[in-house]
């Protein structure tokens, strides 16, 4: 089974990493080092990280960049670029707002296979629930939990064995979104990572898949494993959407395999 690093990207919600960092503390199967990407480095992160290290004995490393607008496709290269031949070879990649079942780490380690990337699933958080969530981080959100409605209920269920059964035809009826997303390192250095043309609010998640599978490389599908919980925020302003669905479009039909501006630009 494949080392992991967990790459959490941040920004300006120090209550919800502060969350997130309890239940990486209490996965059953820890990941071999936690990578931390903020936008817009805080004075109190780097306490926040040393506090983690100190309780969880899990190794950290950490990446930032300026805050000019939504540049997440960036802040995931960045971190992807700072690894070392050393560090881990299957990347899973979560946002800075998403609480961990215990046995996330295990089941993204269990799915993972060569020549296929991983996409996982979550359940929203209600506000009310959301607050919870921020004070008391262990609360275990089960299918009987208030605060989550929806189909989506049902992917609290955890079932190893349904989730190996599920994981192609789940394919169908998933989005891609990289909030709970794995790939190999050298997988993602073929396409050249996320595509920093991408600035502002989507789809340099769904443009990396696309990127991924011209490539080769098969999608499977993490459901009934690998849960996550993601907690209530505003929407982000969808200002550059429409140039970037454009974007999208031209990856789609000239069948792309690299991103235009990428993990090139960091480490030529």
């Amino acid at each position: 089974m494949p080392r992991i690093a967990l790459v959490v990207t941040t920004h300006e919600r120090p209550d919800a990493l502060a969350a997130v960092l309890t239940s990486i503390e209490r996965q059953r199967d820890s990941p071999d080092v936690v990578f931390v990407a903020e936008d817009g480095a805080r004075p109190d992160t780097a306490d926040l990280l040393a506090e983690f290290r100190h309780r969880s004995g899990i190794a950290v490393r950490y990446v930032s960049q300026e805050h000019r607008g939504f540049r997440v496709a960036r802040l995931r290269n960045l971190a992807i670029a700072a690894l070392s031949p050393a560090d881990p070879d299957y990347l899973v990649f979560i946002d800075g707002d998403m609480l961990l079942h215990p046995e996330f780490i295990a089941d993204h380690r269990r799915s993972a296979r060569p020549g296929w990337f991983t996409q996982g699933v979550r359940v929203l958080a209600d506000a009310a629930l959301t607050q919870t969530l921020l004070a008391r981080p262990e609360t275990r959100v089960s299918i009987t939990s208030s605060g989550v409605g929806g189909l989506r209920r049902a992917y609290l269920l955890h079932s190893p064995g349904a989730a190996a059964a599920a994981r192609i035809v789940a394919n169908a009826f998933v989005a891609t979104k990289s909030c709970n997303f794995a790939a190999w390192r050298d997988d993602l250095a073929h396409v050249n990572g996320f595509d920093e043309s991408f600035e502002g609010w989507g789809p340099e998640d769904k443009d990396l898949a696309l990127r991924l599978r011209h490539a080769g490389v098969r999608r499977q599908t993490l459901v009934f494993g690998g849960i996550a919980t993601h907690l209530h925020h505003p929407a982000a302003p969808r200002d550059a959407l429409a140039a970037n669905l454009a974007r999208l479009d031209a990856t789609r039909r000239e069948r792309r395999v690299r991103g235009e501006r990428g993990l090139d630009s960091h480490h030529p």
